[in-house]
């Protein structure tokens, strides 16, 4: 007899051998089923992709938690950032994502103020009837990926509703947007890949949080950003021209988030982004959809260039612990840090 643990409500199991079955018959089989086992068990140098997970190196915590201390230090008390974008929902969703990721609890642990008051203003910032947040839908897509990485680990009520409110308005845009992706407002008639990557990983973050999300709607995505695709793997703006490092990462996460590795659109792309330089006008936010890209390609990928990272931005992080760029310090240390997260990987969207 088995107990079970304490608290399951169900009474112990039984096990018992039918009288034609002989302990000794058993034993004497055991042999060769225990070589059938060990026969179908992974030799020692095979490799697979599902690694254990790394050890997280010891920069990267050290980088990480003096990157924290700076957003929390900064944040006003109505939860926003005293820059120019960091006052905006958009980038105040990644700010609460990078919290998230580090692992602490997000109810009781240090950074557990900073998260609901981050919450506290997005939830402010989104419109009572159809759920839009913020004043575009770059703010809207980060925003909503705050909200389904927090629902179910924050203990908050309105986090369910607003995120339901938030994943409708994606939705609907994209219905009645002929090229089935998405531009600045919810009504645009015309589509790019950087609005449209910020949808996109925002919908699958909400599928992965439990809300149902149609495969209609993550296939016609996908068609657009296929259809933005030059002939040689990388992803243009809004057609197949002027393809770039920022925009193929973000195709290429696309595709991955969407579990469509072994698509030819992400074999080019991944082919394409490994060959081109890092864009130095939009360098962190480059660094943001890199990171997960070539996490995605492969470990050894993501190895050599999560090693070429850390060593960057080891030596670009400020003494207060922050990291400047073109679009505030609060973007570009946010999205530094979400770089970076890919060592702990905590959140459900890290998971390869």
């Amino acid at each position: 007899m088995l107990p079970l643990r304490p608290g399951t409500g169900r009474a112990p199991l039984q096990f018992q051998f039918p009288p034609s079955v002989s302990i000794a018959s058993l034993w004497s089989k055991f042999p060769a089923f225990l070589l059938l086992l060990l026969a179908t068990l992974p030799l020692p140098a095979q490799e697979i992709f599902e690694e254990e997970q790394d050890s997280i190196p010891p920069a990267v915590e050290r980088m990480y938690r003096k990157g924290l201390d700076f957003l929390v230090k900064t944040q006003t008390a109505t939860g926003q950032w005293p820059d120019v974008y960091g006052s905006q929902p958009g980038v105040v969703g990644l700010a609460i994502v990078s919290m998230l990721a580090h692992g602490d609890d997000p109810n009781s642990g240090p950074y557990a103020q900073p998260i609901r008051r981050g919450l506290d203003f997005i939830l402010k910032n989104q419109h009572p009837g159809n759920g839009y947040i913020g004043n575009s839908m770059y703010n809207h897509g980060f925003a909503t990926l705050a909200l389904a990485e927090s629902y179910g680990a924050v203990t908050d009520t309105r986090l369910g509703p607003a995120l339901q409110k938030a994943v409708a308005l994606i939705l609907t845009s994209q219905a009645q947007n002929p090229f089935g992706g998405w531009r600045y407002s919810p009504e645009s008639a015309d589509a790019d890949t950087t609005v449209s990557g910020a949808q996109v990983v925002a919908l699958l973050a909400a599928r992965n949080a439990g809300l149902a999300i149609p495969d209609d709607a993550i296939r016609k995505a996908l068609k657009f950003f296929t259809d933005c695709q030059t002939g040689d793997g990388g992803f243009g703006y809004s057609g197949p021209g002027g393809p770039n490092a920022p925009r193929t990462a973000i195709g290429v996460l696309a595709f991955a988030l969407a579990k469509q590795k072994t698509a030819n659109a992400f074999l080019a792309g991944t082919a394409f982004l490994a060959a081109a330089p890092p864009d130095q006008t939009y360098y962190h936010y480059y660094l943001y959809y890199a990171a997960q890209a070539n996490f995605h390609t492969s470990p050894k990928v993501w190895r050599a260039w999560n090693a070429a990272n850390i060593k960057t931005l080891t030596t670009s992080q400020s003494a207060e612990g922050a990291w400047t760029g073109n679009f505030g310090t609060t973007f570009s240390t946010t999205a530094s840090l979400l770089s970076l997260a890919l060592n702990f990987r905590f959140l459900p969207i890290y998971e390869r």
